[in-house]
């Protein structure tokens, strides 16, 4: 397990678009400032003991914890600097289900409407409360957004397609 000092040192060496914020009890946050994502923080709360977590919420929900991130703990060098690397990457660009932000009029005539996926599943988009929200078939929450086109776009990347 690389040290805290270690980490530090791998991250100021190889990440220079980074910016150091120290936080409370000694831990060390680093920000991408260029991000064109909501999150800015790419490591969060690197602790004196060596603990600490790398933004990954574009992976897979087993890898990381309910604010997005992966725990960094045991990562060597070479893991550390991927996970950081992937991170910014993510950050530096926009990604098809993220839509700028419009008018709050772009709802379509109806407010609810089926999908199709790729493995013959389907969703509901539906607009409540002043959002738009995808369910299962069992009416579980899969995803929220703000604007119709930004549940457009998620659906559309995940190769989901309108039913009639």
């Amino acid at each position: 397990m690389l040290s805290f000092e270690e980490k530090i040192a791998i991250i100021e060496e190889n990440f220079p678009q980074l910016t150091r914020a120290d936080v409370s009890l000694g831990r060390v946050n680093y920000h991408y400032e260029e991000s064109v994502q909501d999150k800015t923080i790419v490591v969060y709360h690197l602790h004196p003991n060596g603990n600490g977590f790398v933004y990954g919420a574009y992976l897979p929900q087993n890898q990381i914890n309910d604010k997005g991130y992966v725990n960094i703990r045991e990562f060597e060098k070479e893991e550390l600097i991927a996970q950081i690397q992937e991170s910014i990457e993510f950050m530096s660009k926009r990604h098809g289900w993220q839509q700028e932000k419009q008018e709050k009029d772009d709802t379509p005539d109806r407010n609810e409407s089926r999908w199709l996926g790729p493995n013959y599943e389907y969703v509901t988009l539906a607009f409540e409360d002043e959002m738009w929200f995808i369910f299962d078939d069992n009416r579980n929450l899969e995803a929220a957004f703000e604007t119709y086109a930004e549940a457009e776009g998620y659906l559309k990347e995940e190769g989901f397609k309108p039913r009639k």
